[in-house]
């Protein structure tokens, strides 16, 4: 089942084009990483998917409806969670506090706000998404008390808590030591199957552990697709961006 589907995308800030006629499609179940140099428009590319900017040109479908240029709001009720590469938390309030509302704001009844975060599926839900990461015992404890790693894998729980069909996540593993790293990818082999999740990445560790496609962006411009091994034989890739020597 195709989950995201995007046709000729581009954006420009201006005259200057950060994204030029990007298209590609995403199936329930793929991981799919987004690589490039700095500047290459991948942090661009999330946030126009996810409706945080508007496009410029193009068509974005997400489970068959068209989402182009669509608010963020309406974007996650149809199933697209991101992450960013800066934390976004609710740092003054508890940790599982912060898991609940992520869990109840997807709900399609505004009146669904007003009901106590204390219904045991929620409550349920929550303990099993912090258990994975390894935070249930700190549940009480605001995010500002976190570590920032902990903070960062707080993101990405509260992604999942909200029920997508596809994760866009902004640099995953930014600021995370090696055990966390491995939390992480600890979390992704315990998503459901049929959870699309695309991700962009410096990480090539990370990328090459965990993609099953990858996506190469260059000025903007989709220059490479394929397996983790078919992208890094491409000469195009190896010469801009792993290093015409490796």
């Amino acid at each position: 089942m195709e989950v995201l589907r995007v046709e000729g995308l581009s954006k420009s800030f201006g005259g200057f084009e950060v994204l030029q006629e990007v298209s590609f499609c995403v199936e329930a179940g793929e991981e799919i990483a987004i690589i490039g140099p700095n500047g290459a428009g991948k942090t661009t590319l999330i946030n126009v998917l996810n409706g945080v900017l508007p496009c410029s040109a193009g068509q974005i479908y997400v489970c068959g409806q068209r989402t182009t240029n669509a608010p963020p709001y309406r974007c996650c009720r149809l199933g697209i969670s991101r992450s960013f590469q800066l934390n976004t938390l609710f740092f003054n309030i508890p940790l599982l506090d912060n898991v609940l509302l992520a869990s109840q704001g997807t709900q399609l009844s505004w009146f669904q706000m007003l009901r106590s975060i204390s219904q045991k599926s929620f409550l349920a839900k929550a303990q099993d998404l912090l258990e994975v990461v390894g935070l249930w015992e700190k549940r009480q404890v605001p995010p500002r008390n976190l570590s920032y790693g902990e903070q960062r894998l707080v993101e990405i729980v509260l992604t999942l808590a909200s029920g997508s069909k596809l994760l866009l996540l902004d640099e995953p593993s930014c600021g995370l030591s090696a055990a966390e790293v491995n939390q992480l990818l600890n979390i992704f082999d315990k998503l459901p199957r049929d959870i699309a999740l695309l991700f962009s990445a410096h990480d090539m560790g990370l990328v090459f552990s965990l993609a099953s496609r990858v996506i190469v962006l260059h000025h903007g411009r989709l220059i490479a697709e394929g397996t983790p091994e078919e992208v890094r034989a491409d000469s195009r890739v190896r010469e801009i961006y792993l290093g015409g020597g490796q």
